[in-house]
């Protein structure tokens, strides 16, 4: 990737999936919270999971991202297994980005700072090619006037935009996004949206965890809805919501059949 030193692990083979889990499976205790999941994300494609609370969305994305163990299964990211446990998780979180529902910004850090801050750390950018980066994306969403400014000084919107902004200006391989609206008032949901729509069509590859059916509908190559740690089913978006196969996935969607 231009300007970065990827660092740890040997750079990903393009012509394999992105992400590919096989087997995927986590318990808490006596509760199985991932119960085999398989899946494979090709790249430039986006997968939106969605699912009841609960239904392990959001412990998929941290097993994804290295932060939550798994109990057995493989993860290979470009065809690399990072589930090996002599791998450099740090390594492979620096290829990744992750967007989680509370915008975690460091609230002592500038929005500048905020965005630059793996950029410079991690991927040992220099400060001016990492600050000129981070500008230019935050003049395309509209933010570049608010490089000055500290977290509490912006909207809940503005905080997760710039949290999105400091998750890809690394270039990472794969787009990680846990239920990004969630904590968000409704007025301002419409704007973060807008900004991982913008991603999807520049060819992120990305896995969002989403309880938005009408954006995952519009945005998503391919719907994966999970119950009790299962893939119930997964399809192509439009065939998934026009036509789903399974009982349980026609029982959850009639939920949302009002607003879709």
């Amino acid at each position: 990737m231009r300007g970065l030193r990827r660092r740890g692990i040997p750079e990903l083979d393009p012509a394999a999936p992105v992400l590919e889990l096989r087997g995927i499976r986590r318990s808490f205790g006596d509760r199985a919270v991932l119960r085999g999941i398989d899946l494979e994300v090709a790249p430039h494609e986006v997968v939106a999971l969605i699912g009841a609370s609960g239904s392990g969305k959001s412990t998929l994305l941290r097993t994804v991202n290295l932060t939550e163990p798994i109990d057995d299964g493989q993860i290979l990211l470009g065809g690399l297994d990072v589930s090996d446990p002599r791998i450099d998780a740090d390594a492979v979180r620096s290829r990744v980005g992750v967007v989680f529902q509370h915008y975690n910004l460091f609230p002592h850090l500038n929005v500048l700072d905020n965005v630059t801050l793996a950029s410079r750390l991690v991927h040992r950018m220099p400060r001016a090619a990492a600050e000129q980066r981070a500008v230019e994306l935050l003049d395309s969403i509209g933010l570049g006037d608010l490089a000055g400014s500290y977290p509490d000084r912006l909207s809940g919107g503005q905080q997760q935009r710039v949290a999105i902004v400091r998750a890809i200006a690394t270039r990472p391989e794969l787009l990680l996004l846990d239920e990004v609206t969630s904590a968000l008032d409704p007025a301002l949901v419409g704007e973060v949206l807008a900004l991982v729509r913008s991603l999807a069509e520049s060819g992120t590859t990305i896995v969002m965890a989403t309880h938005e059916m009408a954006f995952a509908r519009e945005v998503a190559d391919r719907v994966v809805f999970l119950d009790e740690g299962t893939i119930i089913e997964a399809a192509p978006a439009a065939e998934f919501f026009s036509a789903p196969r399974e009982a349980r996935t026609r029982e959850f969607l009639a939920r949302f059949l009002p607003q879709l």
